[in-house]
């Protein structure tokens, strides 16, 4: 369980690579990465836009196909090509009139850490490297890309009295 009062929390920010997807990237003819995407993350963050959540992606990497996958599942703020994640962060706050407190954000390497020590709820996937361990308020059960999002997603909802509220959760 998150060690935070998760009834606060207004936005959940995610990292792609290692956090969505696996550490471990394949690549096409091109040298583009295949990421896998796991099918109950989807489900989560679809349903946490629909319970009025907001959820966003940031993202050192570009990907088209990531991008048209999280906006399929309802993704509005969707920050690629960041190569310095708090700078995004603080407009992604100012833009939402969101404070720290309010925010969450699960990365699981280095470059996540500036944002991590901002947010008042950081939370990594089981897999993290130990630094981003060390600044977590919550070590996810699972790696990424094996249902972490899942986790932090349906325990924020659980807490705001969201999951399976109603028709909402039967559906896609």
């Amino acid at each position: 369980m998150i060690n935070y009062d998760l009834t606060k929390i207004r936005a959940i920010i995610f990292d792609v690579d290692g956090v969505l997807s696996h550490n471990t990237v394949n690549t096409d003819e091109q040298g583009n990465p295949l990421r896998t995407i796991n099918i109950k993350d989807g489900y989560a963050i679809q349903l946490a836009v629909k319970m009025g959540l907001r959820l966003a992606i940031m993202t050192g990497g570009r990907s088209d196909t990531v991008e048209q996958r999280y906006r399929y599942l309802g993704l509005q703020d969707i920050f690629m090509g960041c190569s310095v994640k708090v700078q995004t962060y603080e407009a992604f706050k100012q833009q939402y009139g969101l404070s720290d407190a309010q925010l969450m954000y699960m990365g699981d390497d280095i470059p996540d850490l500036e944002v991590m020590r901002r947010v008042g709820c950081p939370v990594c996937p089981a897999d993290a490297c130990p630094e981003v361990q060390e600044q977590s308020l919550y070590i996810s059960h699972v790696g990424g890309g094996d249902g972490c999002a899942r986790d932090v997603i349906e325990q924020v909802l659980r807490a705001q009295g969201l999951w399976m509220k109603d028709a909402r959760a039967f559906g896609w």
